[in-house]
């Protein structure tokens, strides 16, 4: 154990290090995110790239500790699909973040992220039916896995409209996915060593991206840790009820705002306004803080609440979870109609 909070440590400092770094190459090189849209509340120029801090830190430790990460059923090769989708979704996010790439072209990195994952090996042989067995996958592995790290991936995305709240809820996510590998009966070393690892990258930037934040994710951070946690979920046994449990209000998000720009004839991929549930509860009165602390509660309650209850007990929760959404989102309607009435 003494050895894993000395491995911790040193990616907090990594974390640290690679962060202050970025940010002044960020700055020196103008990669900034100006507040000129009504949607963003930064008030001055703010450094974007952070996610490159995250990235190197999680991997050069992961490089450091390589001998920990083989002794399970992962090999090299499926280390390396996930380190090369890390590197497109890093490319892609810093050419967006400098040259604002069109939507499709963003979607490419993304894509062939997820393209690396599989060709590296990652796979899904069943997954767990919640009232007993399992249910076996066969040839729809692969259609499943690019699902479920797109939907991570833009959940992250969608997500990362509030200092902190993205980091934040990623290292959460990482930290349960540890507990969780560490008990007796699901003891997977390798898979908690890297979750940690994951765990501590977040928490060193988080210390300049809590508000107010002093750099940013960027595109590539946002995308790249959504990506990190989806493929740690299913190379961890297929264990993909946790990561939902934890993700599940900003993945509830997105399903609503998809349905939501829908009904009113637009298009639901362009992740661009106010109307987010993040942005919701600011426009009520929550501070910032408070809000990203109101994320962080949900990801906790219900992340560990996973380290406790068996499938079904995971599927009821995630009943749950869809009914307080379901609830707010009801709520945050009926008190919009009340505003213009008023």
């Amino acid at each position: 154990m003494l050895s894993l909070f000395l491995v911790f440590i040193l990616t907090v400092l990594f974390s640290v290090v690679f962060t202050l770094l970025i940010k002044y190459i960020a700055v020196k090189f103008n990669i900034v995110d100006k507040p000129n849209l009504d949607r963003k509340i930064h008030k001055k120029e703010t450094p974007l790239l952070g996610g490159v801090a995250i990235f190197l830190a999680f991997f050069i430790i992961l490089y450091l500790f390589q001998d920990k990460l083989l002794i399970g059923d992962l090999t090299i090769k499926h280390w390396i699909g996930f380190f090369i989708g890390g590197v497109l979704l890093m490319t892609g996010g810093f050419l967006d973040d400098k040259y604002n790439l069109s939507p499709s072209c963003q979607f490419i990195f993304p894509f062939l992220a997820i393209v690396s994952v599989i060709g590296g090996g990652v796979g899904v042989e069943k997954i767990t039916n919640p009232f007993g067995g399992f249910i076996n996958i066969g040839f729809l592995s692969s259609i499943l896995i690019a699902f479920w790290l797109l939907g991570m991936m833009y959940a992250t995305k969608l997500l990362d409209g509030l200092d902190g709240l993205v980091s934040g809820t990623t290292a959460i996510g990482a930290l349960i996915i540890f507990l969780f590998t560490m008990t007796t009966k699901y003891y997977q070393p390798d898979i908690g060593l890297a979750s940690l690892i994951l765990c501590a990258s977040c928490i060193g930037f988080l210390f300049f991206n809590w508000n107010p934040a002093k750099i940013f994710l960027g595109e590539g951070g946002s995308l790249f840790l959504g990506y990190a946690l989806g493929v740690l979920a299913i190379i961890s046994g297929g264990k993909i009820a946790i990561a939902l449990l934890v993700m599940g209000i900003p993945i509830l998000d997105i399903v609503w705002t998809i349905i939501r720009r829908m009904i009113a004839g637009k298009n639901p991929f362009k992740f661009a306004d106010r109307k987010h549930l993040h942005f919701r509860l600011l426009d009520l009165g929550l501070s910032v803080r408070k809000t990203v602390l109101v994320y962080y509660a949900f990801a906790a309650i219900f992340g560990l609440a996973a380290l406790f209850l068996q499938s079904r007990g995971k599927f009821y929760a995630l009943i749950i979870l869809l009914t307080i959404m379901f609830l707010v989102v009801i709520s945050l309607t009926f008190l919009d109609r009340k505003k213009r009435i008023a």
